[in-house]
């Protein structure tokens, strides 16, 4: 059972014919990759149907094909992206098809919006952007982004013939773009990955996407689920070239020591010194929007170091933030540092979980926790591995289970 303590008290809630053919092709495409893995490997490594969402949207910007393009966004929609996270897509797109292709994309979508206001359809328009740091300048912000995304600081040979180029792409690309903090770096890289799948002649770029994807903690699998959709939906051919690619990556990657994890499933490190990180090294990043309702930020305070399992993590929730249903294999132990937040297990009711309280999730115990509707709420994180993994992520909080709380 999940106990919540706290110092003086314990506080105990129709899609279209063709668009349902699309998605049934899609979903037999996802299923033939599953021959090549286990069961449970399916179950927890597949895209979800938002992901899949991802990847043609960003395909079609790519190339130009906008009459799919069209059908892409509406989909989209329909699988629960909100208008400002397909937005964040269709601004990400210039960077790597170009403006025209970009604004094409943003066009259309205005129309397919237009469109749909008129059938009656109300689409959430989700999170805007938190105002990027003021303490920091974008290239700044973008080298620190960079840098977190590739585990590099060594300057790539166009750094070092055209300098301005790469101030662009950190002040730019990764300070203006990626620092905007509604769609996480997960679903970007799916993004960017998908176009770069969909164009030609952009091998290098591909595969160095395809290593800052495993990076930000997509699996091997949700990267062959990638091509998967860019072959059924897209174009095979380039999915084919793409998957050729992408196995002589995951070839020379195995062949290489692994770079730092930047994941929440990271597994133990070896270390023989006392480590200090710095405040200043540790960066927030928002949380991967499929695992995660509402805005919410992590900061990875600390990865296992053998032979120790414990790793730990900040996480900062904005109101109505919460978490998706999940589980973890040794339990977690929550302690807030600030605010006021919820917490709820399985078949129990919704409890309240309040600065200083601490809260203990047994292993194997499904549940979520968030702050209130009303009020923001940060905690540390404590878990440990089993096999590499913290945490198995289930289906998201629905509107009723989270307003289910004390008092309401």
């Amino acid at each position: 059972m999940m106990q919540v303590t706290a110092q003086h008290r314990e506080v105990s809630g129709g899609k279209s014919v063709r668009t349902w053919l699309l998605a049934a092709i899609r979903q037999v495409a996802l299923m033939s990759f599953a021959l090549f893995t286990s069961t449970s490997q399916a179950k927890t490594e597949a895209l979800s149907d938002r992901q899949a969402n991802i990847v043609t949207v960003a395909a079609f910007t790519a190339s130009g094909d906008i009459p799919k393009l069209r059908t892409a966004l509406n989909e989209a929609l329909d699988a629960g992206l909100t208008i400002n996270e397909i937005k964040e897509i269709l601004v990400q797109m210039y960077a790597y098809a170009g403006f025209p292709r970009s604004l094409n994309g943003i066009n259309t979508f205005e129309q397919v919006l237009q469109q749909r206001q008129l059938q009656g359809k109300k689409d959430p328009v989700g999170a805007a952007p938190n105002p990027l740091p003021a303490d920091k300048s974008s290239l700044e912000l973008g080298t620190e982004i960079r840098t977190q995304l590739t585990g590099s600081t060594t300057p790539a040979g166009y750094a070092k013939f055209v300098p301005v180029i790469d101030e662009f792409l950190r002040s730019h690309l990764f300070g203006d773009i990626f620092g905007r903090d509604n769609l996480d770096f997960q679903s970007r890289e799916i993004a960017t990955i998908s176009a770069l799948a969909a164009l030609q002649g952009v091998e290098s770029q591909l595969r160095s996407h395809f290593n800052v994807g495993l990076n930000v903690g997509l699996s091997e699998a949700q990267l062959r689920n990638i091509l998967s959709v860019i072959a059924a939906d897209v174009d095979k051919q380039q999915a084919d070239k793409a998957s050729r690619l992408l196995e002589d990556t995951l070839r020379t990657r195995a062949a290489k020591p692994a770079p730092r994890d930047t994941t929440t499933n990271s597994a133990p490190q070896k270390a023989s010194t006392v480590r200090i990180t710095r405040s200043t090294d540790i960066q927030a990043q928002p949380t991967p929007a499929d695992r995660f309702t509402g805005s919410a930020r992590l900061q990875r305070l600390s990865a296992p170091m053998e032979p120790a399992r414990v790793s730990a993590g900040s996480v900062t929730f904005e109101p109505g933030a919460r978490t998706a249903w999940h589980t973890h294999p040794l339990g977690q132990t929550l302690i807030v540092t600030s605010g006021t937040g919820w917490v709820q297990q399985w078949g129990g009711p919704v409890q309240e979980m309040r600065e200083g309280d601490v809260v203990q999730i047994p292993a194997g115990v499904k549940h979520w926790h968030g702050a209130t509707s009303t009020t923001p709420m940060t905690h540390i994180a404590i878990q440990e591995h089993a096999g590499g993994q913290t945490v198995e992520w289930l289906e998201k909080v629905s509107d009723s289970q989270y307003l289910g709380a004390p008092g309401r």
